[in-house]
């Protein structure tokens, strides 16, 4: 029964769903292709092959402008590793391999290698003003960075000393990247562990667990110094990390928040504004915002310089779907739109109001 004298709570900002476009394959990523209005979707058929659609939206539909099916599932892409013009799509797959797409001609992969022994479960891209690498995360436990202009041979690879007792890499991500030289790699793994790795110096910057499985990592900003580190784990749980102050014991300070009643997939910070980000779980979406604590650092006992945590706040939080929603991403050239996928084999474009007022 409604309570029609209960208080309801108003939100200012409201999270809007504008497009549902059902379809018939199992979505397991979904990115906005750079400056347009397209989409696009990778995935697998029911018979086991993989497929990648491009969508356009058009008024209040979503208009399939291509599709394709190849032999091998994928499970990742990113638009990343390239400038934003060029529009090549990168891939990881079922099998291992890093695949690079040109969206105009996908007959065949415009650069390929097997770069892991099993799935690759998590990729990502960067160019900005270095070098254009793309950098993966696999089930075999090993994160590998690759240069588009060299094959076969990683750039640098993180793998496990011992194959049998390797941890499963489920999220990797680029940050660090303020300069043509300095550039972090960071990969969650299912144990919580989370390892920093400064690609400049080779060498490992921290290492920490977050006590949860580690679904989703991601820096506030990528081109930037170092800021914050968003994890997203089991029990619907987030940590944003302060990576400007490491103290040598106590490492860097973090704020946890629960933010949903499942795993939480992925957290993604909006383009136009770094402390604001949305987190997906299962089914729903929750619009947070970070704040900043007075003072960033405060002296230990020893007069040691230790990072101060901020807050989280929740801004409004909706259900979307009866199933887990396994990918979003925001829209970098119109401020509040985004789109999403979730395992009820469907694609959501969403659209966030007045972020502008935040």
């Amino acid at each position: 029964m409604w309570d029609d004298d209960a208080p309801k709570k108003v939100y200012r900002q409201q999270i809007v769903e504008h497009v549902r476009k059902p379809v018939t394959q199992t979505i397991f990523d979904v990115k906005w292709v750079p400056f347009s209005a397209k989409v696009v979707a990778c995935g697998n058929y029911a018979k086991n092959t993989g497929c990648m659609l491009v969508y356009q939206l058009n008024g209040g539909e979503l208009e399939k402008v291509a599709e394709v099916e190849k032999n091998t599932p994928f499970k990742c892409m990113t638009f990343s590793h390239c400038p934003p013009e060029t529009r090549t799509v990168a891939t990881g797959n079922f099998q291992g391999e890093v695949q690079v797409w040109d969206l105009e001609r996908m007959d065949v992969p415009v650069y390929s290698t097997k770069g892991h022994k099993s799935i690759i479960n998590s990729i990502d891209g960067a160019c900005y003003t270095g070098p254009p690498e793309i950098l993966t995360g696999s089930r075999d436990g090993g994160v590998k960075v690759w240069d588009v202009r060299q094959r076969e041979k990683p750039v640098a690879a993180l793998v496990p000393s011992n194959p049998e007792k390797a941890r499963d890499c489920w999220a990797v991500s680029f940050g660090n990247s303020y300069d043509g030289v300095n550039r972090v790699a960071a990969a969650g793994y299912d144990n919580g562990d989370v390892k920093l790795f400064d690609l400049r110096m080779m060498k490992m910057n921290a290492e920490f667990n977050t006590s949860n499985g580690v679904c989703g990592i991601s820096f506030d900003r990528p081109d930037i110094e170092m800021n914050k580190l968003i994890t997203s784990s089991l029990e619907g749980r987030i940590r944003v990390y302060n990576l400007r102050t490491y103290h040598k014991t106590l490492g860097y300070s973090y704020v946890e928040q629960r933010v949903g009643t499942g795993t939480i997939w992925t957290t993604r910070p909006l383009p136009q504004n770094r402390e604001i980000m949305m987190s997906c779980g299962a089914g729903e979406l929750s619009l947070i915002k970070y704040n900043y604590p007075p003072q960033q650092t405060v002296p230990d006992a020893d007069g040691v310089e230790k990072g101060v945590p901020g807050s989280v706040e929740e801004i409004n939080k909706v259900t979307i779907s009866q199933q887990p929603i396994s990918s979003f991403d925001w829209n970098r050239s119109k401020e509040g739109l985004a789109v999403c996928s979730c395992f009820d084999q469907s694609i959501r474009v969403m659209v966030c109001t007045k972020l502008d007022l935040l």
